[in-house]
């Protein structure tokens, strides 16, 4: 891609250069545009991705791919059963010289965290980072230590139903700003990858396509990006209806409504536009906000969120 002049830039110029980290990405993970656009468009919003899927889907070479492409400090947590909150977030370490005990960072303390099988973990590791996601810090004996911007966490999980998983609490979903699933590649797809890994992993290869300076104009522009008033009350109307809904037990909360408008800020940046169209709204609405629901359980009529979110989108008018 032609260089862009940073300081002036377009809508057209911003989707480019998001494309750009797109196609780049998608060197290592093919066939899954949609969710690699929307992985990118999480990390531009500010917000932190959960992708859950079996093994083997490619949740973790994703998560290292979006890290690289944007240029961005990278550490990997790999969360187990045996995980202790001080492997995420450090504390103080003992000096055998002098007696004294010095704070040591831990792998938290990086602008890309990926935490890989997030959902292996007990509930006490799982905590730990909490704070760090919703507040941007971390307090370790007493003191309060901000963790550098941006700060994202790609959390990668298996099914709930898989042995020695442990479902991640509501106060910890909600924190995250989407949850992805990737699904089975396509027989075209998985047979040239077949060839394309006969030797190494293409992300073995991989580069940065983005410096931090153009990733903050990225998140500058998106943010620039208009939602009309029209918009806005069609984002609160679907979160409020979540509320409603007899099929649902506890509706999302506002920050469902911030996390849906910044994601449709982002992609609709990505994909070249300086406002929000309706059916970006509508496209996000169950990646943003079928993990924030809990469901009824009792009856017959109970079904999966992603069902009830489509029902909701399916009872109101779109706006023009």
């Amino acid at each position: 891609m032609d260089q862009i002049t940073i300081e002036r830039w377009t809508a057209p110029d911003a989707a480019r250069f998001a494309q750009r980290i797109v196609r780049n990405i998608e060197k290592v993970l093919q066939g899954k545009h949609q969710g690699v656009e929307l992985a990118l468009a999480a990390a531009i919003a500010g917000g932190h991705l959960l992708i859950e899927d079996v093994p083997g889907l490619g949740k973790t070479m994703l998560a290292r791919a979006l890290a690289i492409s944007i240029g961005l400090e990278f550490r990997r947590i790999q969360f187990t059963a045996d995980l202790m909150p001080s492997d995420i977030v450090g504390g103080p370490v003992y000096n055998p010289k002098d007696g004294s005990f010095a704070l040591r960072p831990g792998p938290a303390f990086s602008n890309v965290v990926l935490a890989d099988e997030i959902n292996r973990a007990n509930p006490r590791a799982q905590s730990a980072l909490l704070e760090c996601m919703e507040e941007g810090q971390i307090t370790l004996d007493g003191q309060t230590l901000r963790l550098p911007e941006p700060f994202l966490v790609l959390a990668t999980q298996n099914p709930i139903d898989m042995a020695g998983t442990y479902p991640l609490p509501e106060a910890q979903l909600d924190r995250f700003l989407i949850r992805l699933s990737l699904g089975y590649p396509s027989p075209e797809v998985e047979t040239s990858l077949i060839a394309t890994q006969q030797f190494e992993h293409p992300i073995s290869h991989l580069a940065a396509v983005c410096r931090p300076v153009e990733f903050a104009h990225l998140v500058a522009n998106a943010k620039n990006t208009l939602i009309s008033p029209e918009i806005s009350q069609y984002i609160t109307a679907i979160v409020a209806a979540t509320r409603k809904h007899p099929g649902i037990r506890f509706g999302a909360s506002p920050r469902g409504t911030l996390g849906l408008a910044r994601m449709a800020r982002a992609l609709s940046c990505i994909r070249g536009l300086a406002y929000v169209d309706p059916a970006i709204v509508r496209e996000l609405a169950v990646p943003v906000l079928a993990h924030r629901i809990i469901v009824q359980t009792q009856g017959a009529q109970a079904k999966p969120p992603a069902a009830l979110i489509q029902e909701i989108l399916a009872s109101l008018r779109t706006p023009q």
